[in-house]
């Protein structure tokens, strides 16, 4: 029997196109276990997709017919095919983290086939230093990125001796069953629901309802907010800028990372979070690219910020669950300290507008918040209407201490996201147990040398230790 999709996530589909593919991904890499090298890697993922077996939620398409009144919902592909979705690849020489990334760029550009389910894993090899990579996607409609990570981190373990570990794909089944207590009382053996009407269809409308109640006064108050530029899930005030501009398909990603200690101490000395020095250092790293490119704004760019609304660690890793905050990145001075402060106290200011309010309701906050967004890709991202904000800055939290896949060191998480049109760049972040990575995800064409974004982010941490007196 299908499973109903949510309609925060059956909107990742109604907005993707060939051009604008809406999944995230992520490139992890292994060090071999002791006395081991890459093969053994290969040779441990080969013995599992030997099992061909795969958990339900990995076997589950996207689909939609007549009886669902059109509304996505997830059925179980009959036809599945674990070769088809777990992919060998390997570096040409020298086999450099240059040569990985420009293969993490081609890969992610390609749509996932919606006649399958939504993800795929690279497994890749050749690497020069002796460690083997893994590449994956999954469609922002099956996961979005902390639940992306919860599903990777779930096939890892903190004892490196565990030799037990399945596969990412064969992990037990994320989605939870649904307690009798909630289900509609109104829901009948024939699948059917209130008035006939199929049961997923009700079930979408109770959830755009209760999003909908008390909102009235909430947004009253979201939109007097953007008006007097405060922070919050709406935005007026964004410049026009070379980020902001039609995207093709091609891709360029770009990724980085450095020693979180360091971002700590910043953070620590400023009274501020390690997520204020994130938006800090891509603040600061902009900047330098748009005075590179002759093209920063006199005002300040504003950064679109996810904030997670999921529970503790037991909820489903599966599904989106976030609302969003704009903030003011201050691009227009040229004070690194300055620039910190005001990021913070714009998150202060947009966290104050979610206190006291439902998640339900934060998210239907951040939906009319993007509806500004819309209006920017349908008049062409010309300039003839300004863009709500110019740039999505992410900050995924990761695993907190070392892990393990049968003996391979996890060593280095980096996050892939996705531009949209109007949006040519995103940035997401991901921490592990000591470093915290960059991953920029570009539009080819818009940004042809992305790198150098990760030169002015190294350049803008240093100006912040050295601004706080570090």
């Amino acid at each position: 029997m299908p499973l109903s999709m949510s309609p925060a996530d059956s909107m990742w589909l109604l907005a993707e196109s060939r051009e604008h593919p809406m999944h995230v991904g992520g490139l992890q890499l292994f060090e071999p276990p002791e006395g081991g090298d890459a093969a053994t890697v290969r040779a441990l993922f080969d013995t599992a997709l030997s099992n061909d077996t795969a958990a339900q939620r990995f076997r589950q398409r996207a689909t939609r017919s007549w009886s669902s009144l059109g509304q996505w919902e997830w059925e179980e592909d009959r036809g599945f095919d674990l070769g088809y979705h777990v992919r060998h690849d390997a570096l040409p020489q020298p086999g450099g983290m240059r040569e990985l990334l420009d293969l993490c760029s081609q890969l992610h550009a390609a749509p996932l086939d919606r006649h399958r389910p939504l993800w795929e894993m690279h497994l890749i090899e050749g690497l020069n230093d002796g460690r083997f990579a893994v590449y994956t996607k999954f469609h922002h409609a099956f996961a979005d990125g902390v639940s992306a990570m919860r599903l990777l981190a779930r096939s890892l373990s903190e004892d490196p001796t565990d030799r037990a570990m399945p596969a990412v794909w064969d992990m037990a089944n994320p989605e939870p069953e649904r307690p009798a207590a909630e289900e509609p009382a109104a829901e009948t053996g024939d699948n059917g629901g209130i008035l006939g009407l199929p049961v997923a269809a009700v079930r979408g409308a109770a959830t755009l309802l209760e999003g909908a109640a008390g909102l009235g006064s909430a947004l009253a108050g979201t939109v007097a907010r953007a008006l007097r530029e405060q922070g919050g899930s709406l935005s007026f005030a964004a410049p026009n800028t070379v980020l902001n501009v039609p995207i093709a398909g091609a891709r360029r990603y770009a990724a980085q990372s450095w020693p979180i200690e360091r971002l700590r101490l910043i953070a620590k000395a400023s009274d501020a979070t390690v997520n204020d020095v994130v938006l800090a250092m891509c603040s600061g790293g902009l900047r330098t690219y748009l005075l590179s490119q002759e093209a920063l704004p006199e005002v300040p760019l504003i950064a679109a910020v996810p904030v997670s609304l999921r529970g503790g660690p037991d909820e489903s890793p599966a599904g989106n669950s976030f609302g969003v905050l704009m903030c003011n990145l201050a691009t227009h001075s040229a004070d690194p300290a300055q620039r910190l402060e005001t990021v913070r106290a714009s998150m202060l200011e947009g966290k104050e507008s979610l206190t006291g309010k439902r998640p339900s309701q934060i998210l239907a906050m951040s939906a009319v918040g993007m509806v500004p967004a819309a209006l920017h890709v349908v008049a062409g991202s010309s300039g003839a209407v300004r863009p709500p904000f110019n740039v999505v800055i992410s900050n995924v939290p990761g695993p907190t201490t070392p892990l393990y896949w049968n003996g391979a060191r996890l060593d280095g998480l980096y996050p892939i996201a996705f531009p949209q049109d109007g949006q040519a760049l995103n940035i997401t972040c991901t921490s592990s147990d000591d470093a915290i990575a960059f991953g920029l995800t570009g539009c080819r064409r818009a940004l042809p040398d992305l790198d150098a974004i990760l030169g002015h982010l190294d350049a803008e941490l240093q100006a912040l230790e050295t601004a706080v007196g570090i």
